[in-house]
């Protein structure tokens, strides 16, 4: 064992070692998905370009979460550390694309570049479905496979040196030990549903929509229409009172002609509800309230802004501390006060609880002046100047 290894076995308090996640007594690829039921399996790049770029509820849903959570203020005591997380990488924010991968896959990974000295100078989103765990002898994984195309980068969890090169964040998974659960799996069912709504629709409209009504020849003496007769009708219909153009035009029969009108039927009503309640699960897959997303018939908030801190307080705040917190662990060997958080105060949405605190805790005269910052989240004073 490298002398770097002993120390740091010591500093963590002895020799114990971890269990291992894997029987296999060889270093192996670690599977991406571990699926445990009949369904067929999961496929992330199509179920990425039919719901994130081909639904607009499940698109709508993630960029109100990737977007907010990328703006969210954040704090941190080291502005260097600070600056580095709030960087673009590769010209998108860092925070605002680790969230979109989060939910859609489940998983985000960082890369930590670093410059001749080993100092951290970016941090680069790696594309999640790109990546394949490597495990060592006890299961545990020691690097990742980076494949574009044929081109595969191995990426080591921590360098030569042991210092830290790749920082891996995951959404829970109780039946897989290296991924994570993706929002975007639950709702993928909810997707596909919406989506054959709307492709539904649209046939619809393609061929003019659902016939309104039937003319309906009633001869006498049981005759039917000659050919030329039914082709002069159909195209008198076509061009008198078909598309938008002639909408309610009245029409003039004869020749023992009537006419039918058409309703919906139940089946189609319940059509029209089933696409609405796929819209509903999808929003809910992704942690955002229906209202939000101007879904018809949510009554759950008695209006916008408690929807909104609905979604702050159960949604992205959790998940910007997951973000950040993930952040601060992989950066703490370069920086001492490695923390960051999001400024509450700054928070439009929560600014009604924030001063309902803040009017709470000044008036408790039983708090002293540092117990108050504490409760505030403030730093203590004599850290603050």
């Amino acid at each position: 064992m490298a002398l770097f290894e002993k120390l740091r076995s010591a500093f963590k308090g002895g020799a114990q070692e971890r269990v291992p996640l894997s029987g296999n007594p060889f270093g192996r690829r670690a599977p991406l998905f571990a699926t445990g039921s009949e369904r067929p399996a999961y496929h992330y790049e199509r179920a990425v370009r039919e719901a994130f770029l081909g639904n607009p509820i499940a698109q709508r849903a993630v960029r109100i979460v990737a977007e907010s959570v990328g703006q969210a203020p954040i704090q941190a005591r080291n502005a260097r550390m600070l600056q580095l997380v709030t960087a673009t990488s590769a010209g998108q924010s860092l925070i605002e694309t680790l969230a979109a991968h989060l939910m859609l896959h489940g998983n985000a990974y960082v890369q930590i570049m670093k410059d001749a000295r080993g100092q951290p100078v970016e941090l680069y989103a790696l594309r999640p479905d790109r990546m394949s765990p490597i495990t060592d002898t006890r299961g545990w994984p020691c690097a990742y496979d980076y494949k574009v195309d044929t081109t595969t980068t191995r990426i080591p969890v921590q360098d030569e040196e042991g210092w830290p090169a790749l920082i891996h964040i995951k959404a829970m998974h109780p039946l897989d030990d290296y991924c994570g659960a993706s929002a975007l799996s639950a709702a993928w069912s909810a997707v596909t549903i919406h989506n054959a709504a709307a492709d539904w629709n649209r046939a619809l409209l393609e061929n003019a929509a659902r016939p309104s009504g039937a003319l309906v020849y009633a001869a006498g003496d049981g005759a039917a229409l000659s050919q030329d007769q039914f082709d002069r009708l159909r195209s008198e219909l076509d061009v008198a009172f078909s598309g938008a153009g002639n909408a309610g035009r009245p029409m003039l029969l004869d020749g023992g002609l009537t006419w039918q009108s058409m309703a919906l039927s139940p089946a189609d009503m319940d059509f029209a509800t089933l696409k609405s309640a796929a819209a509903r699960d999808i929003a809910l897959a992704f942690g955002v309230p229906p209202m939000l997303l101007g879904l018809p018939g949510d009554n759950t908030y008695a209006n916008y802004r408690e929807a909104n801190r609905a979604l702050w307080r159960l949604t992205l705040l959790p998940l910007a501390h997951k973000l950040l917190s993930a952040l601060a662990e992989g950066l703490a060997p370069w920086f001492v006060e490695a923390d960051l958080t999001i400024d509450l105060d700054r928070v439009p949405a929560l600014s009604e609880d924030r001063e309902r605190l803040w009017s709470q805790v000044s008036e408790a005269d039983f708090l002293t002046r540092a117990e108050k910052r504490a409760l505030l989240g403030l730093a203590p004073e004599e850290t603050a100047r």
